[in-house]
């Protein structure tokens, strides 16, 4: 009788542990951070890359919401500008993906990774993870342009610890069926293909995160 009564007090304790972590447990947040591609230039309500990423992973039983923090137009400027009042409080890991309207401006490379570098800064100091997300400079901006600029991003990842998804438009920006008529921009079905190449990149990023209340 004392064994089963002993057996009844474990099982008891370890359903009220397992009851604790469950009901201490929240749903991720994560902000997306960039510009219109991450905003969802000219596509449907609900067609953005942050909203069918949360769908893709909320379908495989993450507990995951995204935000949708993409400005049409933003430069790394822009976006050091707004980082503190666009990343709310309680906020979990950011997505960063800017730097493409930098390069098609030709701003320089080395202004920009000041700005991507003090961007990753504040959202470190506020305990915030970052995925830093590269671009690309186009190719008539030359050799020399691109070298610089490609660069940064393996950079700032290295200096600051970050996990780093090399090209945000990776699978897309060769082929002309997956943009809208502009030839830079991801339509409806670039969305898909940029969240099925990128999602496990995201699972490994929210793998670093805790899911669990302090």
């Amino acid at each position: 009788m004392s064994f089963k009564v002993a057996g009844l007090h474990i099982a008891v304790i370890v359903a009220t542990m397992a009851f604790a972590v469950v009901a201490n447990a929240k749903t991720i947040s994560l902000v997306g951070f960039g510009d219109s591609l991450m905003a969802g230039y000219q596509l449907p309500p609900g067609d953005g890359f942050p909203e069918k990423l949360q769908a893709a992973l909320t379908a495989k039983g993450v507990d995951v919401s995204i935000a949708n923090a993409g400005v049409s137009g933003d430069t790394t400027a822009g976006g050091l500008a707004r980082i503190d009042w666009s990343v709310p409080d309680g906020t979990d890991g950011v997505i960063l993906e800017l730097g493409g309207n930098d390069a098609l401006r030709g701003i320089p490379p080395e202004e920009s990774e000041k700005n991507l570098d003090q961007i990753i800064a504040r959202l470190k100091e506020r305990g915030v993870a970052v995925l830093l997300v590269g671009m690309l400079a186009p190719p008539n901006m030359g050799g020399d342009y691109a070298g610089r600029f490609n660069s940064i991003y393996a950079k700032l990842a290295q200096k600051h610890g970050v996990a780093l998804y090399p090209f945000f438009l990776d699978g897309v920006a060769l082929d002309a069926g997956l943009k809208l008529e502009d030839g830079m921009h991801p339509n409806s079905k670039g969305i898909d293909v940029m969240v099925e190449k990128m999602e496990p990149a995201i699972t490994q990023f929210l793998g670093t995160i805790s899911t669990v209340k302090n």
